[in-house]
């Protein structure tokens, strides 16, 4: 089916304008968002500047010390939830930037000047097989907008038929909602990605942990364990190594699938501007697919305690012609030699634990 095009395009409806501005409102200046938008751990959004003088107000000797441009560390709640944010010693500015409100609330601005046109000034679609016919009904059969003179006389009188505004306000509100779950699915990315590098984080503090308490334990019987301790700080350092690494490979992955997600919103935004049903509803087919195989994607997460180095623990307390079988322990080991050794060490065999050979 073939019609000709004669309108500009329109703002899309206030009230989907209204219920997105209401989403865009800062808790503190209760104003949209100013840029830069940091997201806390909470995943709760500020501007930065109320989320620094939210942490001025928190920490009045801080103020004190008359800086007024950076803040070095400290704590804070937020507004929204009260949970406690603890800031590094880069402060508020060592919050992450939350890219993808920050590209909202452009698309929003730029949506709220945009002038409406004066329905008599909006011109009708017209059918090009029935010239003085403006398309009204929407095919449910061919799946296409066509005119009345083709459903009674045309190609389309033995199909099904609904009424082209019907059809719009229809697709146009599951198109708005699959938006929001999009939208919705990439926060929930997004705290992901952020939970992975704090993970990456207590990796990489709990093996500098267990390698520092190796080190320590072994200084005191220095010249027989030199040997023995390079291979179990190796031990660790491979086991934190291969666990960070398959880590970054899943937020490297995440990341990308956030980036693809965010374009598609931004497609899908723009297809929600399109106030030419027709026109909107034949575009949306695609953008429909895009969104089912973005949300049937699966996200893979790393397992429960998967940052743990707990199973590399070993104690000295033991005499010197067991040394050089000083191992990890395994929790078959435990089992099996109750109290007749010391805790975190394996004396039974000179091979290693599974974690030790890793």
């Amino acid at each position: 089916m073939n019609f000709t095009l004669g309108f500009k395009p329109s703002m899309g409806d206030s009230s989907s304008m209204e219920t997105l501005e209401r989403q865009l409102i800062c808790p503190i200046c209760l104003e949209i968002f100013s840029k830069p938008v940091v997201i806390l751990p909470c995943q709760h959004n500020l501007c930065r500047k109320c989320a620094n003088d939210v942490f001025q107000a928190s920490n009045p000797l801080w103020q004190n010390r008359g800086s007024t441009t950076l803040s070095t560390g400290g704590r804070f709640r937020c507004p929204s939830c009260r949970h406690e944010v603890v800031l590094d010693r880069h402060g508020v500015y060592g919050l992450q930037r939350n890219l993808l409100v920050e590209n909202i609330i452009d698309i929003y601005k730029s949506e709220s000047t945009r002038p409406l046109l004066p329905k008599t000034e909006q011109q009708q679609l017209m059918c090009d097989q029935h010239e003085e016919e403006k398309i009204n009904i929407y095919c449910l059969t061919c799946e296409t907008p066509t005119c009345s003179m083709c459903k009674v006389f045309g190609a389309h009188k033995d199909c099904d038929v609904a009424p082209l505004p019907v059809i719009y306000k229809k697709q146009k509100t599951e198109l708005s909602d699959a938006i929001a779950i999009l939208v919705a699915g990439n926060d929930s990315i997004q705290a992901l990605i952020s939970q992975m590098e704090d993970i990456c984080r207590s990796i990489k503090d709990n093996g500098r942990r267990q390698m520092q308490h190796i080190s320590d334990n072994f200084d005191e019987l220095y010249a027989i364990l030199e040997e023995r301790k390079r291979e179990l700080i190796e031990t660790v350092g491979c086991e934190q190594d291969r666990k960070l690494g398959h880590v970054r490979s899943l937020i490297r992955r995440h990341g990308d699938h956030l980036e693809m997600s965010v374009k598609l919103v931004e497609t899908a935004i723009q297809s929600m501007e399109e106030p030419q049903m027709a026109v909107f509803l034949q575009s949306t087919k695609e953008v429909f697919k895009k969104i089912t195989d973005t949300a049937k994607a699966s996200i893979e997460r790393t397992e429960v305690g998967y940052e743990s180095m707990a199973h590399f623990i070993i104690n000295t307390e033991d005499v010197a012609n067991m040394l050089r079988l000083i191992d990890f322990r395994t929790g078959e080991d435990k089992e099996d030699s109750g109290d007749e050794a010391p805790e975190g060490l394996n004396t039974s065999t000179g091979q290693s634990g599974e974690s030790g050979t890793r």
